[in-house]
């Protein structure tokens, strides 16, 4: 994104940074058209009503998205006000051999001791640790779903599962990161707001719950089936891509 805003638009680091987060609404969109059922059970469960699962999925976005908004906040805080360079790689080429990692495990652990948490087995510890690294992907370079897929993938939720409570974490986070930018940063959103124009950001955001839509669909089918390896390797060796190349196009 940053990369993307700054050779199409001439955005500075700040302004592609904050533009990353505002288009989290596109996402944010997609998800709860998405994910609507699940979160009428949700809302409902706020007033005493819902189903065991509801009140569940509650108790999980509720302490993974105050982990995410202690750890993201001040990791927006700093990198918006202390780096003005190009892109940060290193952390996504990380993510991409955790990734890579984890399809290993899955590969070795098949038949003997595959994942297979879902959300009743979650932890009080496992959704703090969760909304850990939810947070985390508030650094630059840093795949919001890739870090918590990851991640539950290694605390032994199941591939599906993982990618379904990662979009559903999407929603309250996103909320929360559109605010933070414009709260945190209000002359870099107003500046990049400027410099691209109201039907530019409309356009944006209207592909990106297009993108987004099909993205989840795609994803949870795939996470579904026995391609699942297949897909944590390839989602690991993009992320690897995509942060070497955006090491190298900003040490340049």
């Amino acid at each position: 994104m940053i990369i993307t805003s700054s050779a199409l638009f001439g955005l500075s680091f700040q302004q592609g940074y904050a533009l990353g987060l505002l288009l989290e609404g596109g996402t944010f969109i997609a998800a709860v058209i998405y994910f609507r059922r699940q979160l009428v059970g949700v809302l409902g469960s706020v007033i005493g009503r819902g189903t065991p699962e509801d009140r569940l999925l509650l108790k999980f976005l509720v302490i993974a998205t105050a982990v995410t908004a202690l750890l993201g906040v001040v990791i927006y805080k700093v990198v918006s006000e202390s780096v003005t360079g190009p892109a940060l790689g290193v952390p996504m080429v990380v993510l991409g051999c955790v990734l890579i990692g984890d399809g290993v495990l899955i590969t070795l652990a098949r038949g003997k001791r595959n994942p297979t948490k879902r959300l009743a087995d979650l932890t009080f510890v496992d959704m703090i640790v969760i909304g850990i690294a939810q947070g985390v992907a508030a650094f630059p370079g840093v795949s919001r779903s890739g870090a918590t897929v990851s991640t539950m993938l290694l605390l032994g939720v199941s591939p599906e599962e993982s990618f379904r409570l990662s979009f559903l974490a999407l929603i309250p986070a996103s909320i929360g990161a559109a605010g933070v930018s414009v709260l945190l940063t209000k002359t870099s959103v107003t500046s990049t707001v400027n410099a691209l124009g109201a039907s530019v950001l409309l356009v944006a955001v209207l592909t990106a719950v297009v993108v987004g839509l099909v993205t989840i669909r795609v994803l949870l089918r795939a996470a579904d089936s026995k391609k699942i390896v297949v897909l944590v390797f390839a989602l690991g060796a993009l992320a690897i891509f995509s942060g070497l190349t955006s090491y190298y196009f900003g040490a340049g």
